[in-house]
């Protein structure tokens, strides 16, 4: 592995003073990172489920060469821009119901926060001060911002350290099964009065470890907000834009969430843009002769018109190229090819759900053998937790598709042995 010196750099999630060195990218090409010694990766975690077109799709890069010529940026206070009023009216028409009310932000993390901020301050407009408080679930993450921070779980997630100083939130189990339904149910009777939002991420919970769960589930949490009188706030940061297999992950449900929070995909992997989209009555709560009850929320790159004009490129390929039938396809052949896998020694599950494939072992020790294993094997992954899992581009080919299932499945055993010398 050829390790390069980062002086100045502050790496995420990352003990500076242990691990190894990161490998330099030099640049990439479809669905490969090509590292600067030469050698050629498949990215098969889409620079952390970004890149569902692939990297450096022409169509996208002209739209931002076209942007970058006309206004690169332009403040979004006082004024707009065509990028972003089409952006909005795109996304609007995309979804269900009364969600056609977009408030762009630049981070996944920032469009929670500000789905909460609106959840808080809708109750507030109302009248009711009272509801500051959310429900979230066990395995759970939203973001490392801080009201983000506090929806995530609290024991089992990467932010256990600052409990204690986040805003203190409800935690659920997802309702399962029954006696999980009846705590769910339990947790609204007792704290509804103080709940402004049940904040869900839908189908997978992805960096809590890949969990997932039926569409049914869903309709039941949402069902219980709206029996509690709580907003419900979907967070599909990391599953919208086809990777579970439709266009978002709560359609697979007959739910409309008050609010969703977009991001990650929402460009193509191209640059960052996020999203939060609320329904009508939402919106209506902030109409006001009154400044105070307006959203005093602004990000300063917010409606960034370069970001814009790579989402509008984005949408324009799930609408001209195959991208949910490449999903479709996509989680046949990991069903298929990690089957094999259930019965490896140390692994306890094998989870798939459109373009998310997920091994769960009982302990991931040795982790940075595990990633150079995978490097040597000409493969970008990275395991996390006790997951090792892969979320490729939509546009990765079948034997290329093989190439990670293959690495994942001879990797595997060797790493078991070396648990256990």
């Amino acid at each position: 592995m050829t390790e390069v010196q980062t002086p100045h750099l502050w790496l995420p999630y990352t003990q500076m003073q242990t691990t190894a060195a990161p490998l330099r990218a030099a640049r990439t090409a479809g669905t490969r990172i090509i590292l600067d010694d030469g050698r050629e990766l498949i990215d098969a975690v889409s620079s952390w489920w970004t890149a569902c077109h692939g990297y450096n799709h022409p169509h996208i890069i002209m739209a931002m060469e076209k942007q970058l010529q006309d206004m690169p940026h332009v403040m979004f206070g006082g004024l707009v821009h065509e990028p972003a009023e089409r952006l909005a009216s795109r996304l609007s028409a995309m979804l269900p119901g009364q969600l056609n009310r977009v408030f762009f932000a630049d981070s996944g993390s920032v469009a929670v926060e500000v789905a909460m901020k609106m959840a808080v301050q809708y109750w507030i407009n109302h009248g009711n001060v009272g509801r500051t408080r959310f429900l979230s679930f066990r395995d759970g993450y939203h973001g490392d911002t801080l009201a983000a921070m506090s929806v995530t779980d609290p024991d089992e997630g990467m932010h256990a350290l600052f409990k204690g100083y986040l805003p203190e939130q409800i935690i659920a189990p997802i309702p399962r099964d029954e006696s999980s339904k009846a705590e769910l149910h339990r947790l609204l009777s007792n704290h509804g009065h103080e709940i402004a939002g049940i904040i869900v991420e839908p189908l997978v919970q992805c960096a809590g470890g890949m969990k997932m769960y039926a569409p049914e589930v869903l309709k039941f949490i949402a069902d219980a907000a709206t029996e509690a009188d709580v907003l419900l706030i979907c967070d599909e940061v990391a599953v919208n834009f086809g990777r579970t297999g439709t266009l978002f992950a709560h359609s697979q449900s007959p739910i409309i969430p008050d609010i969703i929070c977009l991001g990650k995909a929402l460009t193509g992997g191209a640059i960052n843009l996020a999203a939060t989209v609320a329904k009508t009555d939402v919106f209506n709560a902030f109409l006001s002769e009154k400044i105070d009850n307006a959203l005093m929320h602004g990000p300063t790159y917010m409606g960034n018109p370069l970001a814009c004009a790579a989402a509008n490129a984005s949408l324009d390929l799930f609408e001209t190229e195959p991208r949910l039938r490449q999903v479709a396809a996509i989680e046949a052949q990991l069903k298929r090819e990690l089957k094999p896998v259930e019965g490896l020694p140390g692994v306890v599950d094998v989870r798939v759900k459109g373009a998310i494939g997920a091994v769960e072992v009982e302990e991931l020790h040795n982790l940075e053998w595990l990633k150079f294993q995978f490097v040597e094997a000409g493969i970008w992954l990275r395991p996390f937790g006790n997951v090792i899992y892969t979320m490729p581009p939509f546009t990765v080919t079948s034997s290329e598709l093989s190439e990670v299932t293959a690495a994942i499945t001879q990797i595997l055993p060797r790493w078991h042995e070396r648990n256990n010398e």
